[in-house]
């Protein structure tokens, strides 16, 4: 080893304006690039591609970084002169990395390689989106270039070659081609569930279906239900299913035990068949045919209703459609990690912008698919470590077969979307945001105003989302105007929803004061922790909006208009992308 610290600054500079111009332009162009529906971009869309963004580094900081980058390689060289460096990241905490000086030295040098080049990324003058854009683009060039992903630097997977004599590398390939037909990497066993066999497995029927989606009834539990009905709207950009994975963990199920006449939307997986529909249509044919479906069966002129996600923003813009037409359904809503301001978006808001809408809009505006594989990709490098080089790892370098999990085969049991609807969601939301402006966005021919959606609300944001940022979730406290209650949660988008109250896991977030102030952390400020599932005072709050008790339905449906199609859970979830 003969180079010195001082000679490795130049080259960590120069890497860093590299990975930021040319990480940027290749995670941008391969999310522009997806192949969506058979529809490739033309040159004129582009042209219109955004390039590297031009900043300028802080001087003061840029000396600061170096002084500090000099030190830090000065000691790491005695370290490494003296032994193998200690390293604390779990990616290098096997005991083979430890024993293996060079792995370690490895390690240690792109570790403070990371910690530099994100000293950089900080140190960028600009506006906050250029920031975060950078950012985003080191740290996927970063996450991706850790010698933990390669097998040459990996000294853990190489003493796993060692020790089964090469069994960890032919059962890698074999995981790589399986994964290969797949489409996407394994993060479970997959052959280990089966929708309606081990997941999706509460009792039911479908009772209702049209193009868009089956209305699944569920059998009661309890000798008594509460009169008003219970309908719940999941996202349609993934499988119902999330709520009912297996009896110990389902919303859907824990709903029914509590005595609610249970219902949900299971969206159906689109295909070329679909490719013209639009926001409108799934608003009308499904969110608002799925509440007068319910109150036609039920015969309950007023229902409770629950949003989740993409599927909370569906619902509050049907409530809006209803409530200018002159109808009021719901006696509740209840919002679960949902965005109706879009005003705070976390992450994602980095891959937004004109260019980028209207170029999805000339791609499929009028029609087209967006795949299902290509919008899970996204969400996953949102955790590059965590969701995909973890994987890569474990799957072909080590030749593990990740454990069973039922919520990580769910993740990956990806959906399409529709173009047109995808188009108009962009842009009046993450875009324009506008929902929140009162006769701004027009839907199913009426002006969306949700200051009229007045109703009770239970509101629900989970303090680690990174998907629906705490302060996007505690953003509908100050758009709907009737009594609501905010709890947070901890843990993240999914985690912290399915949380249920006998694994005794995590705490929430309460505030018995009724007062909202303007942003979340003020709100966070004077909220008192409780430990465990927030599902128990969700549920203590429904019934308050449930109605009395009445005999259970001995069947599903209603009569001969709506008598039992399929059991639950029904074919729509089955198809895959």
């Amino acid at each position: 080893m003969n180079v010195e610290p001082t000679e490795i600054w130049p080259q960590v500079t120069e890497q860093f304006q590299q990975s930021m111009a040319e990480s940027w332009k290749n995670a941008f162009q391969s999310f522009q690039n997806m192949d969506l529906g058979g529809l490739q971009p033309d040159g004129a869309a582009m042209a219109k591609l955004p390039g590297a963004p031009k900043v300028q580094l802080s001087p003061a900081r840029l000396q600061e970084l170096q002084q500090q980058y000099l030190k830090e390689a000065s000691e790491l060289w005695s370290q490494g002169l003296e032994g193998a460096p200690v390293v604390k990241d779990r990616r290098f905490s096997a005991e083979a990395w430890g024993s293996n000086p060079m792995a370690a030295f490895s390690a240690a040098t792109y570790l403070l390689n990371s910690r530099t080049l994100m000293g950089l990324a900080e140190a960028v003058e600009g506006d906050a989106k250029t920031k975060n854009r950078i950012r985003f683009a080191v740290e996927q060039w970063m996450a991706a270039s850790a010698p933990s992903n390669f097998l040459a630097m990996n000294a853990d997977a190489q003493k796993k070659a060692i020790d089964t004599k090469g069994e960890s590398i032919a059962k890698g390939m074999q995981n790589l081609l399986n994964d290969i037909k797949l489409g996407h990497v394994s993060m479970t066993d997959e052959s280990l569930f089966e929708v309606g066999r081990n997941v999706a497995t509460t009792e039911g029927a479908v009772v209702f279906e049209n193009e868009l989606f089956q209305l699944i009834e569920y059998k009661p539990l309890t000798a008594k239900v509460y009169e008003k009905p219970f309908l719940l709207i999941p996202p349609c950009i993934n499988k119902y299913y999330i709520l009912d994975l297996q009896p110990e963990n389902s919303v859907i199920r824990y709903a029914v035990s509590q005595g609610h006449r249970t219902f949900v939307v299971s969206w159906r997986n689109p295909d070329k068949s679909m490719a013209g529909k639009t926001w409108d249509d799934y608003i009308e044919d499904a969110a608002i045919k799925a509440i007068h479906t319910v109150q036609d069966i039920t015969g309950s002129e007023k229902i409770n209703t629950l949003g989740f996600c993409v599927g909370g923003t569906i619902l509050s813009t049907a409530l809006a459609v209803l409530a200018e037409r002159g109808e009021k359904p719901a006696a509740s809503a209840t919002l679960l990690t949902t965005l109706v301001d879009f005003t705070d978006t976390g992450i994602l808001d980095v891959f937004i912008d004109d260019n980028f809408v209207k170029y999805r809009e000339m791609q499929m505006g009028k029609g087209g698919l967006l795949k299902g594989q290509d919008l899970s990709s996204t969400f996953s490098f949102l955790r590059p470590n965590d969701l995909v080089w973890n994987y890569v790892v474990g799957n072909y370098l080590k030749g593990e077969t990740p454990p069973p999990f039922d919520l990580l085969y769910w993740n990956s049991d990806s959906t399409n979307l529709p173009g047109p609807w995808y188009a108009w969601y962009l842009r009046n939301t993450y875009l324009e945001n506008n929902l929140v402006k009162p006769g701004r966005a027009t839907v199913c021919g009426v002006k969306v105003d949700l200051n009229k959606v007045d109703l009770p609300m239970y509101i629900y944001g989970s303090r680690e989302d990174h998907i629906v940022p705490i302060g996007g979730s505690y953003g509908s406290t100050q758009v709907f105007p009737g009594k609501k209650r905010f709890v947070m949660g901890a843990s993240g988008h999914i985690a912290g929803v399915i949380n249920p109250p006998a694994a005794k896991k995590r705490s929430h977030w309460t505030r018995e004061d009724g007062k909202f102030p303007k942003t979340a952390s003020e709100w966070i400020a004077g909220a008192t922790e409780a430990p465990g599932s927030w599902w128990t005072d969700w549920s203590n709050w429904l019934k308050g909006h449930a109605g009395k008790q009445v005999a259970a339905p001995k069947g599903y449906g209603k009569g001969t208009k709506y008598k039992a199609i399929e059991p639950a859970p029904g074919r729509y979830v089955k198809a895959k992308a």
